[in-house]
This record gives C-alpha cells, structure tokens and sequence, in this order.
C-alpha cells in the first residue's frame, strides 16, 4: 500500500521507560489529579515509544500499559467538550485537544507497528488502532469539531492493510474495550463509516450517544465489498470522503441485516418496548427513540441529487424572543418605562394638543435586533471566525427576512471548522406561521413566546425550552379564548420545544 503515508515519527523524545515495571513507575510517579497535565504526559511516552529503536514485541507491550492508564482519563473527560457552545471556550478547547490528539497518536503508533509484523502478531494490533482512531474520529463529533482529512486517511489504511493481511474478519476482543466482546476490525471500520453518515452533527447529544450505541451493537451486521450484488441496502463510501478512495479500497459497505435491526426495533418501540428493554439507553424517550431510527434509517438509503443552493449572505437572529420581535413587529415584553408617555410628550399635549404618533405611549416601535451575517455555500450556513463572537448550540432557533418574508427555522448541524469558522444548515418551517405569546404555566407576568405552525398537514407550537409546558396541558395563547392542548413533542432543541398542536378545547 504505497498510498499510505504514515507521519514521521517523533525521535526527538527518548521514552522516561523501557520495560514494564519502568512504566508503571513512571506513571505513578504521574500528576494523577490533573488531568489534562496527565494526558499530555502520556502523549509524550507514546510519541517517543513510537520514535525509539525498540523491538516490537515491547514497543506494543509498552503502549498497551500507556493506553490501559489513558482510557478511563479519556472517557471522564468527555464532559469537558460533549456538545458545548462553539466556539468552545478555552479550557474545553485544551481538553479536546488533548483528547483528539492522545487518541490520534495510539492509532498512529500501534499501525506503525502492525506494518511491521506479520499476519498473526499484526492483528491484534491493527484491531487497537482501528478502536483508537475509531475513538479520535467521535471525539470530533462530540465536540461538533471538524475531521481533518488525515483521520479519514489513517482508518483507510487500516481497511486496506487488513484486507491486504486477510484479517479484516478475524474476531478478537481489544483489552481496553472489554465490555464490546469480540468483535472484527471490519466491524469497527464499519461503525466509525456508518455514524459519519448520519450526519453526526446533526444530531443532539443523546440523539449522537444512542445512535453510537446502536451502531456498536450492530457493527459486525455489515460488510465491506467491492463490488456488491445488489445496489439496495449498501452504503456508498466514496461520497463519505473528501478524496477519492485509494486504490484497493472496496467501494460499497453491504448493510441489508442492519437495516432489518433497525426495522425490528422500530416494531418493538412502537408495540409499547422501552429503549432500554431494546438495548438503547435511556436518554431517549421511546417516540423519540422512533424518531430517531426512522432518521438512521433515511440516512442509510441511497440520496438522491442534492436540491440547487441559492448563495448569498443571510442575516439572522437567534432565539425566541428576537424571533417573535422580527414576526410580530414589536418586542415581546417591553420595558414600562418604555409604555409611558414622557414629560416632554405632556407638554406638547398641553400648549399644541397633540403629540408625534411615535410617542404616544400604544405606539408601535420597530424592534431593534441583534443579528448576525452568515454565508450561504452550497446549501450550508456558515458564520467566518469571530474570536469574541456569540457562542451557539445546535439545533437552535433562527429567524431572518426572506425575500418573500419573515421565515422560522432551526439551525442544525453546527460544527466548528479548522480555521474557527461555524458550519450548518437551516431548515425552514413550511407553511404558515403566527408568532403569539402566553403566560408560562409556572406563573409571572413576563410573557413567552409561541409560534402556531400549520404546514397544511399537522398544527404544531413551538415555545421556549425554558417554559415549563408539559404534554397534554392546556395553553391559552393572546387573541385566543379557548386553550390549545399540547399534544406530542415533535421535536427538541437545545432553546425550543416543538408541540402536537391538538384543536381548541375546554382546559379541563
């Protein structure tokens, strides 16, 4: 595999330790209770134990005792950049970073190795850098972070080189991932292809944790071939890729028994199952569980031709409130200061008996709003690099003027590119909208904000996440004098909740 161009090692650092036991002292020797100081001393023994002249029985023996120690110190600091704002903030940037680049530098080291070994001693070490490289890739999709092309390069190479050794199918079961059982460097392979097809990004972060739970229960359901026997049930992987594939590369991933998983669950979901009964966790609820494979599903079938992108610049604004001011005309709750007349206006009144209509105190003002200027390319949404910009969490409200008019949508799919820029697209809500407001259930005189959406097939209402509405309560909406009852959500978002919109009834 000529294609395959491993970075040069690092032989500037001589690795602290050359045996085992010289190792584990040196890691007891570790700042245990820092953890970023920690991994990115464990980085530098594994980038050196990469470098040296050792002989490759030790060098794997060694990165095994590094990587034991690294994982549980990776997975606690997943909370650090799971799903935050972007950009991150400096202190969830570092623990990315660290996280990425610790995982990168394990696939790295243990595919150098296995390159130099023969079938059966390669195996076990192609499995670990598959897992490690698999882990470096989901660490970009938890923090919403762009994949450099170099990670697509490196599990390429590993598909190709295990091929090449025949080993793609051989079961065996990595050390540090235990509780996954045996498993193939095909079906880990095959899970790291199929999450990026679902368009990670998209997702929410329960959304992203049971759809990687899933796709790890099913990953040795699907098979990589070069040329299949049927076009149905395969994934493409070309188009999953910036560059074209290498040379030797199978071209197609057959995945027709876990498309038929996917069905059996839904039947289950829908016959009353809980996810967790289904293996599925429990960060979803069961209809939103259903959402969700009906979602995977889709995005394992073959797409048709993209729909033309208009180009151009977008002005936006975010969040409920401005959404509601750029609908309606007027802010939502505005000051009192601002709904009495002035003294100035009680003058005029007095000596001219009349005031200017903009200060009369029912006046409408047009509402002042924050926006910001994002481009269109190509059907995504992206925002160049604002150091001090706002920070955004997808899917999130937007609203803007549109050519024919005011339009509701949800940003989705945020990520943050290499050069510190925002990515994403913009659903628009189709049909028509009516921006109206309510007193929240929990009481208080500050009003909210809802938007009735009728797509001429199904009523919904969209209403700030920070509302207190519940399933099947009541909501009496302004210039309304019957309640709307909540039916269903159809949809959450990180600073909205969208509602089954049931007809006007009595509140009970």
């Amino acid at each position: 595999m000529d294609w395959l161009k491993l970075p040069e090692p690092d032989r500037r650092l001589a690795p602290a330790f050359t045996d085992p036991a010289g190792a584990r002292g040196w890691i007891a020797g570790q700042p245990q209770a820092q953890p970023l100081a920690m991994l990115a001393a464990l980085d530098a023994q594994v980038r050196a134990v990469d470098g040296a002249d050792l002989p490759p029985a030790s060098a794997g023996e060694l990165l095994g005792i590094l990587r034991a120690t690294a994982v549980p110190l990776l997975a606690a600091s997943e909370t650090r950049y799971m799903r935050k704002a972007l950009p991150l903030l400096p202190d969830d940037q570092r623990a990315f970073e660290a996280a990425r680049q610790l995982w990168r530098d394990f696939g790295i080291a243990h595919l150098r190795l296995a390159a130099r070994l023969p079938r059966e001693n390669a195996a076990p070490l192609l499995h670990q850098a598959a897992g490690s490289l698999r882990m470096a890739q989901y660490v970009h999709f938890q923090a919403a972070q762009a994949c450099p092309p170099e990670l697509d390069r490196l599990l390429l190479g590993i598909l190709g080189l295990a091929g090449e050794l025949g080993v793609l199918g051989v079961a065996l079961t990595d050390p540090d991932f235990a509780p996954l059982g045996p498993g193939h460097i095909g079906g880990l392979l095959a899970w790291a292809f199929l999450l990026r097809r679902t368009d990670p990004y998209r997702l929410s972060a329960p959304q992203l944790v049971v759809a990687n739970r899933a796709l790890r229960r099913w990953r040795e359901l699907c098979e990589f071939q070069a040329a299949p026997a049927s076009r149905v049930d395969i994934v493409e992987l070309a188009p999953l890729f910036p560059e074209p594939l290498p040379d030797g590369i199978p071209g197609t991933l057959e995945i027709h028994r876990l498309r038929r998983k996917i069905r059996q669950r839904l039947a289950a979901l829908e016959a009353g199952d809980s996810p967790e009964s289904l293996k599925l966790g429990r960060e979803l609820s069961g209809a939103a569980c259903i959402r969700l494979l009906h979602e995977l599903d889709r995005a394992f079938r073959p797409s048709g031709p993209a729909t033309p992108a208009v180009d151009g610049e977008l002005e936006l604004v975010f969040g409920c409130d401005d959404a509601y001011a750029l609908f309606a005309g007027r802010e939502l709750n505005r000051p009192a200061s601002e709904t009495r007349p002035s003294a100035i206006a009680h003058q005029r009144m007095a000596i001219f008996g009349f005031d200017r209509p903009s200060e009369l105190p029912d006046a409408a003002r047009k509402p002042q709003l924050a926006t910001e200027r994002w481009l269109q390319r190509g059907g995504e949404q992206h925002r160049p690099a604002m150091p001090a910009g706002p920070r955004r969490l997808s899917p999130c409200l937007v609203a803007a003027t549109l050519p024919d008019d005011a339009a509701l949508g949800v940003l989705q799919g945020l990520y943050c590119d290499a050069g510190g820029a925002l990515r994403g697209t913009v659903r628009w809500y189709p049909g028509r909208i009516r921006a109206a407001a309510f007193l929240p259930p929990s009481g208080g005189t500050q009003r909210a904000a809802a938007f009735v959406i009728d797509d001429g097939k199904q009523a919904s209402l969209l209403v700030p996440a920070s509302a207190g509405t519940r399933i099947d309560s009541p909501l009496r909406l302004e210039e309304e004098t019957a309640p709307r009852r909540l039916g269903e959500v159809l949809e959450r978002g990180a600073d909205f909740v969208r509602y089954a919109l049931e007809a006007n009834g009595d509140a009970g």
